[in-house]
C-alpha cells in the first residue's frame, strides 16, 4: 500500500515520536479523517507499517537466498540488504518502537529470533553442506549471536552515527563472524569476496 510505504518514509527521516497524526496527514497530502478511515490511531499506523516492511524485507532476503552462488555470498548479500536499508533510518526510531509502541516492537523482535535467527541457521547448515563452513560449529550459537549482534549495531551508544557509518559496521562485525565460521576452503572464497568488493 503506498500510503504505507510514505508514511513509513516519513517515520524513518524524522522519527516516530516526533511525528504527530497531524503531521502525518500534512506530509501525505490527505486529511487527517482520511488518515484514520485506514487506521485506528498512532499505533496502529506505526504496527502496520512494521508489519509492511518485515514481509518486504523477507521476500528480499528469499530472493537473495536463492540468487546467491553459496552460503558466503547469500550471507553478504543479506548483509548488505541490511546495512544499506539501516542507513536511511533516523537513530530515535528502534527507541522510540520500545518505548512508545510496544505491539510494533514486537513484530521486530520476533522477526528477528524466528525469521532472521532460521535464515541465518540455514545459511550455516547451507554453507556446512557446500564444505565452506567448519563442519564442528554449532550453528544455533552462531545463529543466536548474529540475531544479537544486530541489537548491538542498533544501539547508539555503541556505534554513533556520527562516527561510524551503519553499513561499515555491518561489514566489519559479518566479516569477523564469517573469518569464525568459515574452514579453509571457505576462507579463500570469503577473501576473494572481499577483494572484488
Amino acid at each position: 500500500m503506498l500510503m504505507l510505504e510514505q508514511a513509513g518514509f516519513v517515520f524513518l527521516k524524522y522519527g516516530i515520536k516526533s511525528v504527530t497524526m497531524d503531521d502525518m496527514a500534512r506530509e501525505l497530502g490527505i486529511s487527517k479523517k482520511t488518515l484514520y478511515v485506514h487506521f485506528k490511531d498512532k499505533n496502529d499506523l506505526v504496527s502496520q507499517i512494521i508489519q509492511g516492511k518485515i514481509a518486504q524485507d523477507q521476500m528480499a532476503c528469499q530472493s537473495n537466498s536463492s540468487c546467491a552462488e553459496n552460503a558466503i555470498d547469500e550471507l553478504l548479500h543479506v548483509n548488505r540488504f541490511v546495512s544499506e536499508m539501516m542507513n536511511d533510518i533516523h537513530p530515535s526510531v528502534f527507541y522510540d518502537l520500545k518505548k512508545f509502541h510496544q505491539d510494533a516492537w514486537k513484530l521486530l523482535h520476533d522477526h528477528k529470533w524466528e525469521f532472521v535467527f532460521n535464515t541465518i541457521l540455514s545459511n550455516i547448515l547451507r554453507g556446512k553442506e557446500e564444505g565452506l563452513y567448519r563442519q564442528e560449529i554449532k550453528e544455533e550459537i552462531i545463529a543466536a549471536a548474529y540475531v544479537a549482534s544486530t541489537d548491538l549495531i542498533l544501539n547508539g551508544d555503541i556505534f554513533s552515527k556520527s562516527e561510524y557509518k551503519s553499513h561499515e559496521v555491518f561489514e566489519e562485525i559479518l566479516h569477523f563472524q564469517l573469518s569464525g565460521m568459515v574452514n579453509e576452503k571457505g576462507l579463500k572464497y570469503l577473501k576473494q569476496r572481499i577483494h572484488k568488493s
